[in-house]
């Protein structure tokens, strides 16, 4: 997204309401009156409002950081509303608001905010986007938060790619140039103590994605509300799930063990998704999806890892990896799968580095872009992947351990290699070596008919070759030999157990062997392996949490 003038920034981001609709927006407020010097909201907080500006003037402020002064971002008004997209969340502010002129205010809360976001269809999608948009904004142009480490570093990797995920708006010093060597010495950072994040004058050392979602408040908090469901997994199926069930009144809260998006959020452009004729990237389609089940009133929590699922007692229990436990009246299983690997000597290594990639998405392409590369796997994947790298100037010799591209890719993605001058296909071939000193230099190729060998120079490794399902967590819930979860059809009814038999029925739709527990996805035994199917098994999934749930409460009267 571009913010050059003549896209008329000022008005996306500060959309001017008639009365009438202005007059709806402040009536779910509550009057305040604000002097001069007031803070509204300042950098760091967690607890902000929804403000409607009804005489009273205000400026928008990045906090003074590292070398950076404070700096007044924007301005605002009679007739504007204040805050970004954190607001369907409980989530960090990022820039301080201060009044700079008296007058009347009408401030919002989580709760009013809501209510209106539900009657007000019209006014909330006005609100709703300039919230985007402000984002945006923060993200491209104001970066209150900078982010300090070595790029090829697997652990500043990692808290980049968890950083892209959440939309952090952080600008990147990369510790080897000038610019990251001067914040280094102006905050008093050594090497040991990267990655690093600096924002409002405080640093933060050795920052993981856990770290950082404390710091900003995605990591799990408990609710004093009941809760619903549980959603275990936040890629296309898990996120769909997360979306229907709040928006249908459900108490929901979606977790995931790294961030939102999946496996799908690696894939540089998904073009057979239904609607998008051009094609979109799986991160923006997810983002979106996330940004959906928010506004329905979906909390988000991520990383949030699950340890272990109870499902002895009336109802599920979840135990989270910190020691936290929570207490719901049904689960969806959503948590996918993870990324296999090639038992190769060195790949540890090269992946510690930053050599070794499970995405191509625009921060991995960007520290091998124009060079040459390899792309391992023959699926739908792998074959974006290569043209995205293609396109980005590099040289691809993509891999492919079967005789056959067009056994496991789609004919379009198959023509398209084929046709395109910098990608070499290489069928019936696997990758048996990696050689480099730190830094992957070449790998070695061999060719499974003639047991040829051959070295190929790369920068970079991208691999694409299917994943394992995540479902160690879950004991009491059965599963196929190859751990994906057994639902409805695939269970036995005669060997259920007792439970069932109490319950007088067999499972529903997507129901596991645990009464109330439901599986989608990747996770499920059967599942298509693609991104419009898992979201349509999320959203299908619900009808069956509601069918579960009415049953309960029919048990209880």
């Amino acid at each position: 997204m571009g913010w050059s003038a003549h896209e008329g920034t000022m008005e996306r981001l500060r959309p001017r309401l008639d009365f009438a609709r202005f007059d709806r927006l402040r009536s779910y407020g509550v009057e305040q009156e604000v002097a001069a010097g007031d803070v509204l909201t300042r950098s760091g907080d967690f607890e902000h409002d929804l403000v409607v500006l009804d005489e009273a003037h205000v400026e928008i402020v990045r906090e003074a950081s590292f070398d950076r002064p404070e700096e007044v971002v924007m301005t605002m008004g009679p007739g504007d509303f204040l805050g970004e997209v954190n607001l369907l969340g409980n989530y960090m502010a990022f820039v301080t608001v201060r009044v700079v002129a008296p007058g009347r205010v009408h401030r919002l809360s989580k709760d009013r905010f809501r209510t209106m976001m539900a009657e007000e269809v019209e006014l909330s999608d006005i609100v709703l986007e300039a919230l985007l948009v402000r984002r945006e904004y923060l993200h491209e142009v104001v970066r209150p938060v900078d982010v300090v480490g070595h790029h090829m570093s697997s652990a500043t990797l990692a808290l980049r790619t968890y950083a892209a995920r959440v939309r952090l708006p952080y600008a990147w010093h990369d510790a080897d140039s000038p610019d990251g060597r001067r914040l280094l010495d102006t905050v008093g950072l050594r090497g040991d103590d990267l990655p690093a994040v600096v924002f409002a004058g405080q640093v933060t050392r050795n920052v993981t994605p856990g770290i950082l979602a404390e710091r900003i408040g995605k990591a799990y908090r408990p609710s004093c509300k009941d809760v619903d469901l549980v959603v275990v997994g936040a890629g296309p199926a898990g996120l769909a799930a997360g979306l229907y069930g709040a928006s249908e009144g459900l108490n929901t809260v979606v977790l995931d063990a790294l961030g939102a998006g999946g496996q799908a959020a690696s894939s540089s452009r998904i073009e057979n998704y239904p609607g998008f004729p051009h094609g979109i990237a799986g991160e923006e389609l997810t983002r979106l999806s996330s940004i959906q089940a928010l506004k329905f009133g979906a909390e988000m929590y991520m990383p949030c890892r699950v340890e272990r699922l109870d499902t002895t007692g009336p109802d599920p229990v979840l135990y989270l990896a910190d020691g936290s436990r929570i207490d719901t009246r049904a689960v969806v299983v959503a948590s996918g799968a993870r990324y296999r690997t090639l038992p190769l000597e060195g790949w540890a290594d090269f992946e510690e580095s930053g050599c070794i990639f499970y995405a191509a998405t625009e921060l991995e392409v960007r520290s091998c872009s124009r060079h040459p590369v390899t792309v391992v796997g023959g699926a739908n994947s792998a074959g974006q992947a290569a043209l995205y790298l293609a396109g980005r100037g590099s040289r691809v010799d993509l891999v492919v351990r079967g005789p056959d591209l067009s056994a496991k890719m789609s004919e379009y993605l198959v023509a398209r290699l084929h046709d395109h001058p910098d990608v070499t296909v290489h069928t019936g071939t696997e990758v048996t070596g990696l050689k480099g000193d730190r830094k992957l230099a070449e790998v070695v190729l061999t060719d499974r008919r003639t047991g040829r060998e051959a070295a190929r120079p790369t920068s970079g490794l991208f691999c694409f070759i299917g994943a394992s399902p995540a479902t160690g967590w879950l004991d009491g819930v059965t599963r196929d030999r190859s751990g994906f979860v057994c639902t409805d059809s695939s269970l036995a009814e005669p060997g259920l157990g007792p439970v069932w038999e109490k319950l007088g029925r067999g499972p529903l739709p997507f129901e596991t062997s645990a009464p109330s527990v439901f599986a989608v996805g990747d996770t499920r035994t059967g599942s298509i392996k693609r991104v419009a199917a898992a979201m349509g098994e999320g959203a299908s999934a619900i009808a069956s949490v509601h069918a579960a749930l009415a049953e309960r409460r029919h048990r209880t009267v």
